[in-house]
């Protein structure tokens, strides 16, 4: 197996990770406040109603045991369950990443709130529920919500063992995934074959491979679909950062680059969300505001498509 990625330098995260903590007041006990509720889309298949945005954690909470960026972490986390967020998405390539979340989540006392979402990365379907169970006790939940095969790694064996948890009851969803546009093939390949709850792929307003076959699949066999890389790790953001969103733009809700990007994505009809990583706790609020109407229509998704395309 290959090994988790280093933590962070504290001079990397510090920039946006202590900005968080000095932005949202983390509290010490007791149930979290909820501000508007995002729009939602039910997860096919399961009547499971998931917010549009969720929570990825792909390099942003691998801090290790650093106190000071744990705590910032569960002021990102905390400000995430305060917008009316719920899945939040993890792995165990992902480092320390896993129990940042356990941490955050016992902090807050927000097990019973949130979606987890998780995987098992590993080649070998024999250390597989091993695996899971070390990152079910390093989030800290009775269960998952969904569990998913990391980048399709060993997928027969693993859906064998995901199929036997759930008709269990020890996980309630099951999935796979692929990043970076990659593996399209063995992915339709598996989403004929299997019964799914979820697939997970890179899905945004410049990465749109996944509308000629995926995407349309999901909906014909009933499977929700989680975006990953909206941003395509912020250099989508950094791309447009000096160019004006478009003066129709407001019509759409849509005040930054952000969400204008998150809703070109959630706006498709095969999309259940989203899951952009952030450090940052006005970053989580934009997102998760991006999830409220209105939202295009697909005359209006073209549109942003084609200015995007021409900047």
């Amino acid at each position: 197996m290959a090994q988790p990625l280093p933590a962070l330098s504290r001079r990397r995260l510090l920039r946006g990770l202590l900005a968080a903590a000095a932005a949202t007041a983390l509290p010490s006990a007791g149930p979290l406040a909820r501000a508007a509720e995002p729009l939602t889309r039910v997860l096919p298949g399961t009547g499971e109603a998931l917010p549009r945005v969720g929570l990825g954690s792909w390099i942003t909470f691998n801090v290790g045991n650093d106190p000071l960026l744990l705590e910032a972490c569960t002021a990102v986390m905390a400000a995430f369950f305060a917008a009316g967020g719920r899945l939040i998405d993890s792995s165990p390539m992902y480092g320390s990443s896993q129990a940042t979340i356990g941490h955050a989540l016992k902090r807050l006392q927000a097990v019973e709130r949130v979606y987890a979402a998780d995987k098992v990365w590993t080649s070998s379907p024999a250390e597989g529920p091993a695996q899971i169970e070390a990152s079910r006790r390093a989030w800290g939940v009775p269960r998952f919500d969904l569990l998913q095969v990391h980048n399709l790694r060993g997928w027969e064996g693993h859906l064998e063992t995901l199929q036997a948890m759930k008709a269990a009851g020890e996980v309630r969803h099951l999935g796979i995934t692929t990043s970076h546009g990659r593996r399209h093939d063995e992915m339709e390949h598996v989403m004929r074959r299997v019964e799914l709850d979820s697939v997970q792929l890179t899905y945004n307003i410049v990465d749109r491979e996944a509308e000629r076959r995926l995407l349309p699949l999901a909906r014909e066999r009933g499977i929700g679909v989680i975006a990953n890389r909206p941003f395509q790790r912020k250099r989508l953001i950094r791309r447009l950062a000096d160019k004006p969103l478009p003066p129709w733009a407001a019509e759409l809700g849509a005040a930054t680059w952000a969400q204008f990007i998150l809703k070109f994505i959630i706006s498709h009809p095969a999309i259940t969300c989203a899951i952009p990583a952030t450090t940052r706790v006005e970053h989580v609020r934009e997102n998760l505001a991006a999830a409220r109407e209105p939202l295009p229509d697909e005359a209006m998704r073209r549109c942003m498509a084609e200015h995007v395309r021409g900047l």
